[in-house]
């Protein structure tokens, strides 16, 4: 048995959830969330906590998912409740990005600028042309679309330039040196 599994999850009086045969609804202040739970994990809501309980089996998907389960669970109450958000940095001589419409418009040397689709339900803005904020209430999301548009550029080790995380380090080499 997972021991994330069988932490229960305290519900804050502002979020409500719903459990409906395999289906599990959150409601809160910033949005709604839906997931669809896996057979043979059982849900349990009362006294404002939830908790989670699979009976013993040797099927390790499974097992696999009871721990799972949980987590994405308090990961939707926390996103409908707080939400979440990733900060990017731009580093480099003439890269800047911009939101366009429904798109992140980024130029980042290349002979082309680059327009990324933000998903709905996300909130991109851009400050100073080089700091990008992306906010929402899926985690899943708002780090898939953040790890997206850092792939573009990763930080590269010789100068230094490229798109990484609000406080990332990036190892930096020495580079060819004089004898």
């Amino acid at each position: 048995m997972s021991r994330v599994g069988k932490k229960p999850i305290s519900v804050p009086d502002k979020v409500e959830v719903k459990v409906d045969g395999n289906d599990i609804t959150v409601k809160g202040p910033k949005g709604e969330l839906s997931w669809a739970k896996p057979t043979g994990i059982e849900v349990s809501h009362e006294d404002g906590q939830l908790t989670f309980s699979s009976e013993p089996t040797r099927d390790k998907t499974l097992k696999a998912m009871f721990g799972t389960s949980r987590a994405l669970v308090a990961n939707m109450i926390e996103g409908v409740n707080d939400g979440f958000v990733k900060e990017l940095e731009i580093l480099g001589v003439g890269f800047r990005a911009k939101v366009q419409g429904s798109a992140l418009d980024l130029n980042l040397g290349f002979s082309h600028p680059v327009l990324h689709p933000i998903p709905e339900g996300l909130t991109v803005t851009v400050t100073d042309n080089t700091k990008i904020k992306v906010e929402g209430i899926d985690k899943q999301l708002v780090g898939q679309f953040a790890s997206d548009v850092r792939d573009y550029y990763p930080p590269e080790p010789y100068k230094g330039k490229g798109i990484r995380y609000k406080g990332e380090h990036v190892r930096r080499k020495q580079g060819k040196s004089v004898k």
